[in-house]
């Protein structure tokens, strides 16, 4: 599905940077200030407080075939279809 935000914008409230990404969306994690997003193809997308996991940048690489995500207040973790 697609995806609808909004609240403080410093907290993720505001996804309009990464909206043409947000479509087919299947599973939705968030910390205190950032969300991601799991796509169909099981990829991620990231938004929100960069502080807080809102810039997954360095990690998109390793973000395939993503099964799971958890949050806690400013980070995230991710399964793997691997298991890793």
């Amino acid at each position: 599905g697609s995806v609808v935000t909004w609240g403080n914008p410093n907290y993720g409230g505001d996804s309009s940077q990464v909206q043409h990404q947000l479509k087919n969306v299947q599973q939705i994690s968030g910390t205190a200030e950032a969300f991601a997003a799991i796509l169909t193809d099981r990829s991620v997308v990231t938004w929100g407080e960069p502080s807080h996991g809102g810039d997954s940048s360095l990690v998109q690489h390793q973000l395939k075939n993503v099964e799971q995500i958890s949050g806690t207040g400013a980070a995230f973790a991710a399964i793997l279809a691997d298991g890793s």
